[in-house]
């Protein structure tokens, strides 16, 4: 008996430490081990390049107990990664060879990743920051890879982390490709990572906004796992009309904004006309990224993602310590996307405009709908009124209710006939006063969040 204890244990360990990310048989949503991923990200772009030890503990510690599930970071990061040294005074790189990985630089990475672990948390790493590729007009550079150095230096940190079950692979960093030489360069290095994990990895690209995201120049590639959009730093883009084209885009990718607008950002980098984004720009985008298509989101903090801190020279005018920053109220927010998320069955939720009747209101004023088999969703980004065609749910009684963006408390709104179509009015409405209404099939008794 206790032989066969011991092997089952063996077995379970065995399972456990080969848990995969994968692709959902609909391939719109990203699985962990079989089951539902919830992608709830935090960009900290310069996590491994600024942080020591200790620091990265603490941030990594309260982003796990806020519910994040992916940390994005920056291998050999965008501020002067090669040359300006981490915490501990070691380069990412001997001589700027991607062919000569610096040891002691990687093993503070190493703590994180294993950190991250402990914590129930997904490094997204990004081997390199696109501006060694693509120095373009803001990047400090140098250019140091080509196809050939990018595939050495790509299989070697894939066999660093190949046996760790909490890594995501991003390539590129903030920009397009120039063309066919850049495009080859990526391709050399998601080749790579791909022999090396043998083809286990999930790869995606992070690129600068666009209407189709990293799917514009990848979308075919056998590495190619999703496709990341970046929204960018403005208020009130229609990011919907993008996660709606590339939902039903072919071959089917599940989709993500990797980079919406940060917190505590100046929105289009105008802090002079426009000021500094707010928990309600950041939330707002969330539920309209998700309810449109995405099988996830990204939050960022213009204080977080650069680990703003007296040891270094500030960008762009952050305005607090990347600790103080950790706890603004758009971060504990993303905490209530999550669990409204996950409250219902995950993986048959689709975009849907079709249930509501105003379905085509300017960004400021966006009505939302994302519905399940039993179950929709629909976000009104400034609490305006409006009609759901219940029918659609096929189901003879809704329960409907209110569910709160900035606090997750929820108002009953009623038992409705579900062959009707009905006129619903938020709680209250103006700026800053969005609101979900969730639609359920009474018979199945889902609980009320």
């Amino acid at each position: 008996m206790r032989r066969y204890t011991f092997l089952l244990l063996t077995l379970i360990v065995i399972q456990t430490a080969n848990a995969q990310f994968s692709v959902s048989a609909n391939q719109h949503y990203i699985l962990k081990d079989g089951k539902p991923f919830f992608w709830l990200g935090d960009t900290a772009w310069e996590l491994f390049h600024r942080l020591n030890r200790e620091e990265a503990d603490q941030y990594l510690k309260t982003r796990s107990e806020q519910g994040f599930t992916v940390i994005q970071a920056v291998v050999l990061a965008e501020m002067d990664g090669l040359h300006d040294p981490n915490f501990y005074g070691e380069k990412p790189l001997i001589d700027d060879d991607p062919t000569k990985p610096n040891e002691k630089y990687f093993e503070p990475v190493d703590f994180i990743v294993n950190k991250a672990a402990e914590y129930h948390l997904n490094i997204a790493m990004l081997p390199t920051w696109a501006d060694k590729i693509d120095k373009s007009t803001w990047g400090k550079g140098p250019e140091i890879f080509n196809k050939d150095n990018a595939a050495v230096y790509g299989a070697w940190l894939a066999n660093r982390y190949k046996t760790k079950t909490n890594i995501i692979w991003i390539l590129g960093g903030d920009r397009q490709p120039r063309g066919e030489q850049d495009i080859a360069i990526w391709r050399a290095m998601g080749t790579a990572i791909m022999k090396a994990t043998d083809n286990k990895a999930i790869i995606t690209y992070h690129c600068q906004p666009n209407q189709l995201g990293s799917a514009q120049w990848f979308r075919n590639e056998k590495w190619f796992t999703f496709n990341m959009f970046q929204n960018g730093h403005c208020r009130d883009e229609a990011v919907y009309n993008k996660m709606a084209a590339g939902y039903v885009a072919t071959p089917i990718k599940p989709e993500i904004d990797g980079e919406p607008i940060y917190e505590d950002h100046p929105v289009c980098f105008n802090v002079y006309d426009l000021g500094t984004s707010s928990a309600y720009d950041v939330r707002k985008f969330a539920y309209l990224d998700l309810f449109s298509g995405a099988f996830g989101h990204t939050y960022g903090c213009h204080d977080i993602w650069q680990m703003n801190s007296p040891r270094h020279e500030p960008l762009n005018g952050p305005h607090m310590t990347w600790q103080e920053a950790l706890q603004l109220p758009g971060a504990k927010q993303m905490s209530y996307v999550k669990k409204l998320m996950e409250s219902h069955p995950i993986l048959e939720r689709v975009p849907d405009q079709s249930i509501i009747i105003e379905n085509n209101n300017t960004p400021a004023e966006r009505i939302q709908a994302t519905r399940g088999n039993d179950y929709a969703f629909v976000y009104t980004a400034a609490g305006k009124p409006f009609t759901v065609i219940l029918s659609k749910l096929k189901a003879p009684k809704i329960h409907a209710y209110w569910y709160d963006p900035r606090n997750s408390k929820t108002t009953e709104a009623g038992i409705l006939d579900g062959t009707k179509s009905n006129k619903f009015t938020p709680p209250s409405s103006g700026y800053g006063k969005d609101w979900v209404l969730v639609l359920d099939n009474e018979a199945k008794h889902y609980a009320m969040l």
